[in-house]
């Protein structure tokens, strides 16, 4: 059996102080080092968390914007929309006015079924204001007293048959028209002459609505 004299145990007694102070020092440093692995995971998780958010608030921020520039974008639509069709309606009310002004009478030479110039610009006036609408219309084709009843009917027919015709060259589709001759049984001018006849050689466009 080995025994330790006592200048060595002396010895050893002497190291042992040292030797804790070391391993003191090693833990130490140990803590510290944990310590700081500790705080860098923290901030680093700290990060994270921080840019997730700004990446929400980012992406909330796009949202409102794209549905602000949307709801803008809408009214604008709305604001034209409704100016648009305040313009159509100015424009109708306009070519309404202008028909009537011209008067709902087209009136005929002797014998005769052929458009005159005036009977065109009033008609024209007339197939304009149509065209902004489904109005339906009767033409009633009239004549002077001179002739037989069968003459005045077919005269008065061909008329508002003319009448009817350029009004579905230029437009109108032909069952919104219904054209009818009445001869000369519903004179407007009574009494003989060329003045009252003249009156009485015409074709009325009535609008019947649609």
């Amino acid at each position: 059996m080995v025994t330790l004299s006592e200048r060595q145990i002396a010895r050893y007694n002497l190291f042992k102080p040292g030797l804790r102070n070391v391993l003191m020092k090693h833990v130490s440093v140990a803590g510290k080092l944990v310590t700081l692995l500790l705080s860098a995971a923290f901030l680093v998780a700290c990060s994270s968390s921080s840019t997730k958010e700004d990446e929400e608030a980012a992406a909330a921020a796009a949202a409102a914007a794209a549905a602000a520039k949307a709801a803008q974008e809408a009214a604008a639509a709305a604001s034209a929309s409704s100016a648009s069709a305040s313009a159509a309606d100015a424009e109708t009310q306009r070519l309404m006015e202008t028909a009537a002004a011209y008067g709902n009478v087209f009136y005929f030479a002797y014998d005769s079924s052929n458009l005159t110039p005036e009977a065109i610009t009033a008609l024209d006036a007339h197939i304009a204001a149509l065209n902004t609408n489904n109005n339906s219309v009767r033409l009633e084709g009239h004549t002077d007293e001179r002739g037989t009843r069968e003459y005045h009917l077919a005269l008065g027919e061909r008329r508002s048959n003319t009448v009817r015709d350029y009004m579905i060259l230029n437009g109108i589709t032909a069952y919104r028209i219904e054209s009818i001759s009445y001869g000369e049984e519903r004179p407007i001018a009574y009494g003989s002459g060329e003045t009252n006849w003249a009156q009485n050689r015409r074709v009325e466009l009535v609008v019947v609505g649609n």
